[in-house]
Formats: structure tokens, C-alpha cells, sequence
């Protein structure tokens, strides 16, 4: 069964398997919020001292809290973002456009591999890429063997996007902390599956609002710690200071130039609220049984490559049908009726790792309302391609 059900008015036509993407259906709850929001917190946020405005800013205010809470945070220091994606460059440029070295894994999503090459390329930042085996000790002596004197930053996945491989990040934090540079976590396929804090010595925590935490499209988070403070990517109205032409230096108007995503930030309160009551020890059980059972099925067929080893997993399972192409498969279930992911998962880094940059994968990431009839159903349509 479900951990939720996704009826309330609204026909689901296709069988939604990419929720690594962007999960859906949303919580009846993040469906009502964001009607709400959009029905009676109509001001801007910060930006006047009449009353529409102060209540969108108690909103506002109200999430921000839920969100700093849900991550070990003070409120001041959790900024909103668009995207994950926004996020990571707003940490890692913030720290890196003026030059030093960065090392991030070989399983790491364009959003942190990209904005780290482009800073190489106009910046003359210069980057490593450590190596993720099967062994957490070897990828964290991985890492260590390439920290230098100019080394200021680590930045990796708490998960592969593609594989869902968990990396060992409470060691990678410990190892930061013992050189004394930040860490930078992109949390994007953890948060909400496994509970994440600045206890756990990240630095900055980069994540969606879409995904796990169950929020609207077009939101994001950006937390830290306070300690190391970022040179800023964007500029602009903040509400605060206005007749300096200096971005403010305290948080979060530092990093929250423009108005705000009140209507998505408030919906994104309720796909908080929506993980914090199953709590994300039961949504990551009840997804992993679906992966599970999905490979079951799966090992049955001799031509169908999983990629999976022995290490920590979160639940997404990415595989292949023989030799054929991912986008071919995917395109086969999607006709059957089931959203999948093929191709690369915007992940060239990870595809190299793992020897299909040619092929890509096919990737199957369940959430909270996905059952296990439906896997099964997948998994017949799979066994008769």
C-alpha cells in the first residue's frame, strides 16, 4: 500500500517512476497549501510595512523555520532558492570564484561537476575527482590522498543521482573538520530518505524543495553553518539596507536577492510537514521494499543489468536491458504507461564511473505513494520487452 493516497480530484494517467526528477503526485496537503497561498498571500514579502505584506513575510517566516529545524539550522541561515541546482552554485562559487583547488566524486551531477569546471575554466580554479568504490574507507582515503594546501572546499552527492549510491559523508564532514575546509553536500536525493543535519558536520546543505521533501516545482534550500561566509553570485532588492549599494552582508538577504517564491515556498512547508509526520525512516523502508522487489523480478533475466554493488543505497535502482539503449527502454515503458528516466540523468561524470556514457540507464526512483502492484506491472511489461 501507499503511504498516502494520491486521490482528490485529480486523474493520474501515467505511472510515475522518475520521482528523482521531481516527485508526483504531491500530498494533498502541498496541493491545498499552494491554492491557499495563492488565494490569500498575495503581498511581497519584506518589501513593505502594510499588512499583505507582513503576512505573506509570517508565512514566509514560518517555513523557514520548519526548514531550519528539519536541518539542525537557525532560521537566519537557511536561504530559499529555486532549485538545487541554484544552490550548489551559490555555495560552491561563492567559496571558489576567487581561485583555489576543489575536489568533488566521480558521481557527481552536473550541478556541482559543471559550475566546477566552468569556475576552472574562467577563474583558473583548479578541481580533483575522487574515485567512489564499494568501500567507504577507500573513497574517504580517496578524497584524503587529494587534499592540497590550497584545497578549499569538498563538495559531493550525499547520493547518486543515478545509481542512489550513498556516500560515506559523516567521514567526508569528519574529514573536512580535521583540515579545516568546508563541506558542501548536495542533498538533493537524500533529504527527506535519511534525516540530515549540520550535526553532521556539512557546512552547507544544498537540496531541492521537489523532490523528497515533497514541495512545488521552483524551490530549493541553502543551508549552513555560519562559519564560512560566501562571496555573493547574484545582487539585488532585499528589502533591507536600501540606501547602501552593498548587498547586505547578514543572512539570509545576503542570498535571497529579489522577490521570493512565496507561493512555492509555502507549499513547500506542507511537503516539510508531509515528511516529518510519516517521518523518513518509513518513506525510505517502504521505497526500498518497491526497489527490492524490482530487482527481484528483475535478476530473473540474464540480459538485465542492475547497477548495484554492496555498498548503501537510496531507493533508486538504474538499470539496463542488454545492449540496447536506455532511451529505447524508456521510451517502450513510457508507452506502456510508466514514467521512467533514460539517458544520462544529467550525470556524465557518474556514467563514465560506471561504463555506460554510450548507453546511459534506465532509472527507477519510487516515492511515498507508489505501490507494489504498480512494480509489478512494470516489471511484467520489462520481462515481455
Amino acid at each position: 500500500m501507499p503511504l498516502e493516497t494520491a486521490s482528490g480530484g485529480m486523474d493520474i494517467i501515467m505511472i510515475n517512476f522518475d520521482n528523482s526528477a521531481t516527485t508526483f503526485p504531491k500530498p494533498q496537503s502541498v496541493r491545498r497549501a499552494v491554492a491557499a497561498a495563492v488565494e490569500k498571500y498575495g503581498g511581497n514579502p519584506g518589501r513593505s510595512g502594510h499588512e499583505l505584506s507582513m503576512l505573506a513575510a509570517s508565512k514566509v517566516y514560518e517555513v523557514r523555520s520548519l526548514a531550519a529545524e528539519m536541518f539542525g539550522a537557525l532560521p537566519e541561515n537557511t536561504a530559499f532558492t529555486v532549485n538545487c541546482t541554484f544552490a550548489l552554485n551559490m555555495a560552491i562559487k561563492g567559496l571558489m570564484q576567487y581561485g583555489g583547488h576543489i575536489i568533488i566524486s566521480n558521481m557527481e551531477h552536473n550541478a556541482v561537476a559543471r559550475p566546477v569546471y566552468e569556475l576552472s575554466r574562467s577563474r583558473g580554479t583548479e578541481y580533483s575527482i575522487a574515485e567512489v568504490t564499494d568501500s567507504d574507507e577507500e573513497t574517504v582515503k580517496n578524497f584524503e590522498k587529494l587534499i592540497r594546501k590550497d584545497t578549499r572546499c569538498i563538495c559531493c552527492c550525499i547520493a547518486s543521482n543515478v545509481t542512489g549510491r550513498v556516500l560515506p559523508f559523516r567521514k567526508l564532514a569528519a574529514l573536512c573538520r580535521e583540515h579545516s575546509i568546508p563541506f558542501i553536500a548536495d542533498c538533493a536525493q537524500a533529504a527527506g530518505l535519511i534525516d540530515l543535519s549540520l550535526d553532521d558536520g556539512i557546512d552547507f546543505i544544498c537540496t531541492s524543495g521537489h523532490k523528497s521533501l515533497y514541495g512545488p516545482t521552483g524551490t530549493g534550500l541553502l543551508i549552513t553553518s555560519g562559519k564560512y561566509p560566501l562571496s555573493t553570485i547574484i545582487e539585488g532588492g532585499t528589502g533591507t539596507s536600501s540606501a547602501r549599494l552593498e548587498q547586505p552582508s547578514e543572512m539570509p538577504e545576503r542570498l535571497e536577492s529579489g522577490t521570493l517564491n512565496t507561493v512555492g515556498i509555502i507549499g513547500l512547508g506542507e511537503g516539510i510537514r508531509f515528511v516529518r509526520n510519516l517521518g523518513t525512516d518509513k518513506i525510505r523502508k517502504h521505497e526500498d521494499q518497491l526497489c527490492r522487489r524490482l530487482i527481484e523480478r528483475l535478476s530473473r533475466r540474464k540480459d538485465i543489468q542492475i547497477y548495484r554493488d554492496n555498498a548503501l543505497y537510496m531507493p533508486i535502482v538504474s538499470f539496463n536491458v542488454g545492449n540496447e539503449s536506455s532511451h529505447v527502454i524508456a521510451s517502450a515503458l513510457n508507452d506502456a504507461g510508466f514514467a521512467v528516466r533514460g539517458g544520462l540523468q544529467c550525470a556524465a561524470l557518474a556514467h563514465n564511473a560506471l561504463g555506460t556514457i554510450e548507453q546511459g540507464t534506465v532509472r527507477f526512483s519510487p516515492s511515498a505513494f507508489n505501490t507494489m502492484k504498480q512494480v509489478d506491472l512494470l516489471a511484467d511489461v520489462l520481462m515481455s520487452i
